[in-house]
């Protein structure tokens, strides 16, 4: 199984296979993706209607479309050495297409980062370029130059901007609510396989998903989805029944290449996060601790005899980082536990602030509520005593 960003791109690189779902691409007039393309329209199946109805109260995919579909766009890039024939029909060259959405009436536009960079071909260690043109096409038809005023390489955002002159601009709602539950109703609107405004419903699978970035990090609290999302959906919103947006469709796991319905968005509040910093900075800081860490669960607490069943066992420090600065200890052993081998002998962090760790993905979004340079009480298990250790947050390194 592969992980697949959802832009459709096409590209000099023969055999290259893009990660991600957002972007989708064609080189010599084909399409660059192998599958069948599977989208509901505004002409959903009355049965189809009828089960999400069942699962959320009031879902009315057509309704759902009808108010956010102006608002979503098609986000082509070119990269040195390709042009919009590259996507659109004509011969080679380096180029993608995914899309994005409209979020303020002075022209600006959320996407995926991978849409508008080089990252998938630089991977997740290489630097990132931006496209050297990229263009915003409208439900209208209209198709208007884009700024790329900043991208987030960690939550996979960009935000983009437009001249909003003789634009007849229709902003989406960003959902305010925490986090959506499972089997909440959910749609899709992109373009996928170069369908422009495709809408696609389902619900949401599950929620604290921890998804590839385009950074060796993690991205954590995504939400899974089996609406359908293909290559080209990337960039474009996930929406509630009230046609808020509640995450930015970003990748597929897939055995085919197309949608097997394990889709994932980045949530909405990682999004929100990026965008004001984009805004205001035109990059994106993130607070780091500097430990990797292994998940506690009740059956390995027992064989280590510690006091709880939860927690994050500290595996390694990372040389002058600001855990190893603050003295928290890595592992010293190495023991074989129910059919893998466990990194012990270091402090377990049970709680950071007093906010209790549990899942695996609870450490990296504590962490990710920070600013560097801020300080925060991690609480830990050493030799089976309790202890509480002060640490003071750095930068999360770009490499």
């Amino acid at each position: 199984m592969s992980v697949r960003r959802s832009a459709l791109a096409a590209t000099l690189l023969a055999g290259l296979a893009l990660a991600v779902a957002a972007c989708g691409g064609s080189s010599g007039g084909g399409s660059s993706e192998p599958g069948t393309v599977t989208t509901v329209s505004t002409q959903s199946t009355p049965d189809r209607t009828v089960l999400l109805s069942s699962q959320g109260a009031n879902f009315d995919p057509e309704s759902v479309y009808q108010s956010a579909a102006p608002g979503v766009v098609t986000v082509l890039s070119i990269f040195p050495g390709g042009s919009l024939s590259s996507i659109l029909g004509g011969g080679g060259g380096s180029a993608a297409e995914g899309s994005g959405f409209v979020i303020s009436d002075n022209g600006e536009i959320a996407t995926n980062a991978h849409v508008v960079t080089d990252a998938d071909q630089a991977g997740a260690s290489g630097p990132i370029h931006e496209a050297k043109e990229v263009y915003v096409e409208f439900g209208d038809r209209n198709r208007v130059p884009a700024d790329i005023v900043g991208f987030d390489p960690n939550a996979d955002v960009a935000l983009l901007k437009v001249d909003p002159d003789g634009l007849d601009l229709k902003p989406l709602t960003l959902a305010t609510q925490e986090k959506p539950t499972v089997g909440q109703p959910v749609a899709a609107i992109g373009s996928p396989f170069e369908q422009e405004q495709s809408l696609s419903v389902g619900v949401v699978s599950a929620t604290d998903r921890s998804i590839d970035s385009l950074t060796k990090f993690q991205i954590e609290g995504a939400i899974q989805t089996d609406a359908a999302i293909n290559p080209g959906n990337s960039g474009g919103p996930l929406l509630d029944a009230d046609a808020h947006v509640i995450g930015i469709n970003q990748q597929i796991s897939t055995n085919s290449g197309g949608n097997e319905g394990v889709g994932f968005a980045v949530p909405i509040g990682l999004v929100a996060h990026s965008l004001d910093q984009l805004r205001t900075n035109g990059e994106v800081k993130y607070a780091y601790i500097g430990v990797t860490t292994e998940p506690l669960y009740p059956q390995l607490a027992d064989r280590l005899n510690l006091p709880t069943d939860s927690g994050a066992l500290i595996a390694k420090v990372v040389p002058g980082g600001p855990a190893e600065k603050a003295g928290l200890k890595g592992s010293d052993q190495k023991i074989h536990f129910q059919g893998q081998q466990v990194d012990v002998g270091g402090d377990l962090i049970t709680a950071i602030d007093g906010q209790k760790i549990v899942k695996e993905s609870d450490l990296p979004e504590l962490i990710a509520r920070h600013q560097p340079g801020d300080t925060v009480k991690v609480q830990i298990i050493r030799d089976g005593q309790q202890q509480t250790v002060d640490v003071t947050l750095g930068e999360r390194p770009t490499g």
